[in-house]
């Protein structure tokens, strides 16, 4: 029976190769049908650590408080938030993907987990191959926000104050290799505008320079900045999805002044390579059972977002197909992190 069962996997996970990454996706979901121990069937019974590879206070924390207070409440088990910053999310990244694969190690995925695969030149894991997707959180906008000291109230103003001064527009991002910065990257790609790029690490301290007027200019995801927008005390100038948003329904799109210019943010959550399938399934219900609770949906929805709930294999799709969307942006661009 043990045998046949290896021989199941390994066939399994032979013919993925063949596939690609949609295949690599779908063989870590059904392996875990064929590995998962009876324990999982008391999931959880102690507490879960949720890795955020931020610090505390950008957009991937706000996810994970909001998500992980629910399943704390609805799991009976404490969801504790580990920020765990550094290289533009691979350090968080690459711990969870190295944790026992039982369900007591989970990650808050943003859209870095997609971009790293082409952007790092050398990286200790696959995300699409080390991970089992679990469930999609929100798709959200990111806001091109500046310090009201610049002196542009539209893009077509800042576009022509920053030719018109070169060298004096600094851009602010959450790392190397995040959507903030390369929303910004594919921003100058598209307009011929040179902005100077400096990396922070996370979205919170980069807001605190931009609020300081240290910097001028951020692409952030809209979650962090939506109190600093609504207070005047940062101004926004577009949104990089192709419609509106709900929460500014008066910012208009960037692609409405850059033709063809779209960007959005994602987030979810996975665990390691192998985690039972019915771990995967308990979190999966109980997040998309968090996605109907009035309290939920009001805070998803002031942060602008867009729903994702469904399977895990529907959030499967998602990282794949950002993560490839992701690598022609890096490569047109001529990014690259040692």
């Amino acid at each position: 029976m043990f045998r046949g069962r290896k021989a199941r996997i390994f066939a399994l996970r032979h013919h993925a190769l063949k596939l690609g990454a949609f295949g690599l996706i779908g063989a870590a979901l059904l392996s875990t049908n064929l590995t998962s121990p009876s324990f999982a069937a008391d999931y959880p019974n102690r507490q879960v650590r949720f890795v955020v590879g931020y610090p505390a206070g950008g957009a991937t924390d706000i996810l994970a408080r909001i998500f992980g207070d629910y399943y704390s409440r609805k799991l009976g088990q404490q969801f504790i938030i580990e920020n765990k910053p550094g290289a533009g999310n691979n350090i968080g990244t690459e711990m969870v993907i190295n944790s026992p694969p039982d369900g007591y190690t989970i990650l808050l995925v943003n859209p870095a987990n997609g971009i790293n695969a082409s952007l790092y030149k050398k990286l200790n894991f696959n995300f699409v191959r080390d991970v089992a997707p679990i469930a999609g959180y929100i798709r959200v906008p990111n806001v091109m926000e500046v310090h009201p000291s610049v002196p542009a109230k539209t893009v077509a103003e800042f576009i022509e104050y920053a030719k018109a001064n070169p060298g004096k527009v600094n851009m602010a991002s959450s790392g190397n290799g995040t959507s903030i910065h390369l929303s910004g990257e594919l921003f100058m790609a598209m307009t011929g505008v040179k902005m100077a790029h400096i990396p922070y690490r996370g979205s919170a301290p980069a807001l605190t320079d931009l609020l300081a007027g240290q910097v001028q200019v951020m692409f952030d995801n809209l979650p962090a900045s939506v109190q600093h927008l609504k207070a005047g005390t940062l101004r926004p100038l577009a949104v990089t999805t192709e419609v509106r948003s709900e929460a500014f329904p008066d910012v208009p799109p960037l692609g409405d002044t850059v033709k063809g210019y779209e960007a959005s943010a994602w987030f979810g959550i996975a665990a390691p390579k192998g985690t039972p399938r019915e771990v995967i399934d308990i979190l999966n219900k109980a997040t998309n059972e968090a996605m109907k609770d009035p309290s939920i949906l009001a805070k998803l929805k002031e942060m602008g977002g867009i729903l994702m709930s469904g399977t895990p294999e529907d959030f499967g799709k998602v990282i794949v197909s950002e993560t490839e969307k992701w690598e022609k942006v890096v490569r047109g661009a001529n990014l690259s992190v040692d």
